[in-house]
């Protein structure tokens, strides 16, 4: 995701995080995949959160953007997730930030 796409991605994720009281600490968006990093309530269901980011976002989208329709989805199923215990929020922020000089 490049160009418009990325940043229509991004005003997404951001209204979702808003909706779910999540704050994005990071976010860096590649052409086949992204980093996000964000703080959120220990209670909140990580899966469920992820669901809200990708289907919001591959549904808008697609709407928004007609060429996406070619693709079988938008998004795969899977996703990395880790806390940040052992390192300290400023170092990863710092590395999803320099995701976009890669």
């Amino acid at each position: 995701m490049t160009g418009k796409v990325a940043q229509r991605l991004k005003e997404i994720f951001a209204q979702v995080a808003d909706e779910k009281w999540v704050k994005i600490l990071a976010l860096e968006v590649r052409t086949d995949h992204l980093h996000l990093f964000v703080s959120c309530y220990p209670q909140m269901m990580v899966h469920k959160l992820v669901k809200a980011f990708k289907g919001r976002s591959s549904n808008i989208l697609r709407k928004e953007f007609p060429s996406l329709l070619k693709l079988p989805s938008l998004w795969t199923n899977s996703y990395f997730v880790s806390t940040a215990g052992n390192v300290s929020s400023e170092t990863i922020r710092k590395y999803i930030e320099a995701q976009s000089k890669i």
